[in-house]
């Protein structure tokens, strides 16, 4: 691992750090209102970045550090969970309890699985 990446909580934007050098080497401007929780995808293709405030999930291309696309999820998406095979997202909507599975190739919510109250991180069980 050569770099990784922060999402500012307020800052708008998510860092790319140097981690040999540990400095901060791009900040890529996204404008969102609360980044809570940043995921890359197991191909490395693209990045998931949780809006808390706006209710998105931010679709970065990260090889050219980029947005592609925002996805409205609903109140407070939180944790993000992508199992190692790829092809879905868990993302938790906490203000509306409930997981929003996305499908990483059409970029649609394709299932909402209902929780109790809060639901946050998550972790895969093999």
């Amino acid at each position: 691992m050569r770099e990784v990446c922060s999402a500012h909580a307020r800052g708008g934007g998510v860092s790319v750090i140097d981690v040999a050098s540990k400095k901060v080497v791009q900040t890529i401007a996204l404008g969102t209102k609360r980044s809570n929780r940043i995921k890359l995808t197991p191909d490395a293709k693209f990045a998931l970045v949780s809006d808390l405030d706006a209710g998105e999930l931010v679709v970065l291309d990260a090889p050219a550090r980029k947005e592609l696309r925002r996805i409205p999820l609903g109140k407070m998406p939180e944790g993000i969970l992508i199992p190692p095979a790829g092809g879905v997202a868990y993302v938790a909507v906490n203000g509306d309890n409930f997981i929003a599975v996305v499908d990483l190739k059409t970029w649609q919510v394709t299932k909402k699985i209902s929780t109790g109250t809060g639901p946050d991180g998550m972790a895969w069980v093999p």
